[in-house]
């Protein structure tokens, strides 16, 4: 198939010559391609390409294998953002979208139907070697839901630098399933982020344990971090009562060599409510603040033991509201060895905090909270959790190490947080600038220019005028 040639032919040929000479910018070409001709040109990709997919059901899946784009000229695939969108439905016994050692792919704005059947959406095989640094962006992944094992988006090979960003996905069986289940697949530097994961069956979200890493080109090396932030993960309805499965459950980094010192930094997610387990579980490494956690039916935070032990975990500046336990840190043989503190929560709840001394944080039953929340007892979209500025004021707390983790000095809303804390929200706040509900967390200011600059080098990419032709 013939390569596409913009409407802007002309114009990018006058550019053409000037930017070549830019260091690093790289050319692609733009296709323009529907149901019928769409797999005529993906094993032709290259850095820079852009596959821009029409309005239409697209039936034939989209395999993406051995396909790599760099850095600054990734190759992009992406429907229209508004209705009409580019649908895909799930074949029998093949993976929606399939990748397979590939590397710098942006897949966006697509629509996924899993039509019931036992197949995955989005999935990194696990007969794959490696897949890195790609980016799944405002897909509406739906019909899913057969059982636990069928899964929204999985990685069952090494993964790092992932990027998992402003997807919907409504009643799978699991929503996010991430490594595999022996601990050999790490997913390793990811970004989840602004994600709607409601309804699953089983995990919203989960991360396997690790085992040591066998290490692959262009793995990283130095110590790195795993961030989920900003998403709305609820279990309001539809789980499985048979087998129970917290909202989100990460598993522990290898015990020695390279990723022992890895980390999993949670912040500014609204968890709400789970019949049956606990809002958040995790053992190994963990950074959770700057969250709301809302569960009318049992637990909110457990971090213990699972495959390891937790190691280093920090809980601070968390509002939760829990029919149970608020917070439990059950640290297991050995976890002693390693620095753990909960500290400026807000925990309304049955047993508010087990584990570690409750001084430091505001805690009281469930019945409480009304007390010193604004308006707890509502469904979301009108629940207000900022809380009432006097009463919180007085058992706030000053930590200057709270600034040493991402985003920290900014609360649940993205406002600055003031020095003297306690819970999600800063305590002079008026009203909250979104009343969370089951929708993707919108973007403000602040929170914009750091998303900006984290990932500059695919907006630089994603403008470049001469990608238009090749």
């Amino acid at each position: 198939m013939k390569r596409e040639i913009s409407a802007l032919f002309f114009l990018a040929i006058s550019l053409s010559a000037g930017m070549a000479a830019i260091p690093g910018v790289a050319c692609g070409a733009a296709y323009h391609v529907g149901p019928d001709t769409y797999r005529d040109i993906l094993k032709d990709l290259v850095p820079g390409d852009h596959v821009h997919l029409m309005p239409g059901v697209y039936k034939d899946g989209l395999p993406l294998h051995h396909l790599s784009g760099t850095p600054r000229a990734p190759i992009m695939l992406s429907g229209p953002r508004e209705e009409p969108r580019a649908i895909f439905v799930a074949r029998p016994r093949h993976n929606t979208i399939s990748i397979v050692n590939s590397s710098y792919i942006t897949v966006s704005n697509l629509d996924i139907d899993g039509r019931n059947l036992p197949v995955s959406g989005v999935k990194c095989e696990g007969h794959a070697n490696w897949a890195h640094h790609i980016t799944l962006d405002g897909l509406r992944i739906r019909g899913h839901g057969r059982h636990q094992q069928t899964v929204a988006i999985s990685t069952k090979c090494p993964a790092w630098g992932w990027v998992i960003r402003n997807n919907k996905i409504l009643g799978s069986g699991t929503g996010l399933y991430l490594g595999d289940s022996d601990g050999s697949a790490p997913f390793i530097a990811g970004l989840i982020e602004r994600n709607l994961i409601v309804d699953t069956l089983g995990y919203n979200l989960q991360i396997k344990h690790q085992q040591p890493r066998k290490m692959l080109p262009g793995m990283p090396v130095a110590s790195s971090t795993t961030i989920i932030r900003h998403n709305v993960f609820s279990k309001r309805q539809h789980g499985s009562r048979e087998m129970a499965r917290p909202n989100v459950l990460v598993g522990h980094w290898p015990v020695s060599g390279s990723g022992a010192d890895d980390r999993y930094v949670v912040y500014g997610n609204f968890f709400y409510e789970n019949p049956d387990e606990s809002l958040f579980q995790g053992e190994g490494n963990i950074a959770l603040y700057n969250n709301l956690f809302v569960n009318h039916f049992g637990d909110a935070i457990r971090i213990q033991p699972h495959n390891d032990i937790p190691r280093e975990v920090s809980i601070f500046c968390n509002t939760i509201i829990a029919s149970n336990t608020g917070i439990v840190l059950a640290r297991g043989l050995g976890s002693l060895a390693y620095h753990q503190w909960v500290i400026a929560n807000i925990v309304f709840a049955r047993s508010p905090i087990r584990g570690v001394p409750q001084e430091k944080n505001l805690t009281g039953m469930p019945d409480e909270a009304g007390n010193y929340l604004v308006n707890p007892y509502v469904s979301p979209g009108q629940m207000n959790l900022v809380p009432r500025d006097l009463k919180v004021r007085e058992e706030a707390q000053e930590q200057k190490f709270f600034d040493d983790y991402p985003d920290a000095g900014l609360d649940f809303d993205g406002d600055p947080h003031e020095r003297v804390r306690m819970g999600a929200y800063s305590v002079g706040k008026g009203r909250p600038q979104w009343l969370p509900k089951l929708e993707i967390k919108p973007f403000f200011p602040a929170l914009e220019e750091d998303v900006r600059a984290i990932h500059q080098e695919t907006v630089t990419s994603k403008t470049n005028p001469k990608g238009v032709i090749k």
